[in-house]
């Protein structure tokens, strides 16, 4: 059985970096597992550069 892991990102953050991507409408019709794996490498490296983006805002 695989085991699920706890995410650092919520849905809702992932959801809209699946929009900006243009890939938001698979994500919530299908989830996220059903992205390639390029797709989801993109996500992260998104939220990344946002949360880093915010830490130099501060």
């Amino acid at each position: 059985m695989a085991r699920r892991r706890n995410s650092i990102m919520s849905d809702s953050l992932k959801l809209e970096l699946a929009r900006e991507l243009g890939y938001g409408d698979v994500a919530q019709r299908e989830g996220f597992g059903a992205l390639p794996s390029k797709i989801n490498g993109s996500l992260v490296k998104q939220a990344i550069e946002r949360a880093e983006r915010q830490l130099q805002n501060r």
